[in-house]
């Protein structure tokens, strides 16, 4: 069996008396994607900024490659791709020469850089801007820029921090469609994110944090399977709230509400449906249970404020 690029063992890191990280520990294999999802100020940024050297845990451990952070730093971060959750790209220099400039951290040759650069401007869908400055760029171009320049020491794992936050879903698109070409390469990514659509159809496995602890891991299919029921009602509408008071609240598993929206969770749809069918003035959504429902019943609908 491979041994994993990467071993996190019982992470713990507080800052004064709050324990943002709580005894955290998981592994990505060669080839692998695993995202990590949770609420603001779940401790993903954290968690991940411990992978890299960042930040001290209190206590526990990483591992990469066989080796130890912090103490072989350097020899890991050879080996590692890196996208920030902000932009970090040098104004000053073109795209190219963004490329070049970082490859030069890593002590690439004139002559590797050369040969490097112009298929990760194509591979980024940039050639065309090769001479373009940050500055003239889009949101999804300056992501994809940053992408490939993570990529400019052909690493075997890539650390992305929401990488598509704030982008088009065109955008987000082509940076998925990356992903999964990289993914395709045998390169293993660690990908926070707070798009479920994004979790469920790059990653493997999913880690899902929440007040510094880890609440479950598993496939997504597997999750979903295992706390759900499989089918989702929503009904909107004027008069939909009162229904959660209502006799046909007995006909679903569980039944919660968000703004002016009822969700009914159950294993049969059917006679609920019937039943709505008889209720005038109000909508109704019938689909299967997914990530979202999954994060907002173990994390719940409460509004977190940026940690």
């Amino acid at each position: 069996m491979t041994a994993p690029y990467l071993v996190c063992e019982h992470l713990v890191k507080s800052y004064g008396d709050a324990r943002v990280v709580d005894d955290v520990s998981f592994s990505i294999a060669p080839g692998e994607c695993l995202g990590v999802i949770g609420p603001n100020g779940a401790g993903k940024t954290t968690t991940l900024r411990m992978c890299l050297g960042l930040t001290a845990p209190d206590s526990g451990e990483v591992r990469a490659f066989g080796l130890r952070m912090p103490a072989d730093a350097l020899a890991i971060k050879q080996r590692l791709g890196v996208v920030s959750q902000f932009d970090t790209l040098d104004p000053d220099f073109t795209c190219a020469e963004n490329l070049e400039v970082y490859g030069r951290y890593f002590g690439l040759s004139q002559a590797s850089l050369k040969e490097r650069v112009g298929p990760l401007l194509s591979f980024a869908a940039l050639s065309h801007k090769a001479t373009a400055k940050p500055g003239e760029l889009s949101g999804g171009m300056k992501r994809r820029l940053s992408l490939a320049r993570a990529l400019i020491n052909n690493p075997e794992l890539l650390l992305l921090d929401e990488p598509t936050t704030g982008l088009d879903p065109q955008a987000r698109h082509l940076m998925w469609e990356r992903l999964q070409q990289l993914l395709q390469q045998g390169k293993s990514i660690l990908l926070t994110t707070h798009f479920m659509d994004e979790a469920e159809r790059l990653c493997d496995r999913l880690l899902l944090l929440d007040h510094g602890k880890k609440m479950v891991e598993g496939t997504p299919r597997a999750l979903i399977d295992a706390h759900l029921e499989p089918d989702v009602v929503e009904v909107f509408g004027p008069g939909a709230l009162a229904l959660m008071q209502a006799p046909l609240a007995s006909l679903a598993h569980r039944v919660e509400s968000s703004g002016d929206t009822v969700f009914f969770y159950t294993s049969e749809a059917a006679p609920l449906l019937q039943a709505l069918s008889a209720l005038p003035g109000l909508r109704t959504l019938h689909r299967p249970a997914n990530l979202e429902d999954l994060f907002l019943k173990l994390t719940g609908r409460q509004i977190r404020e940026d940690a």
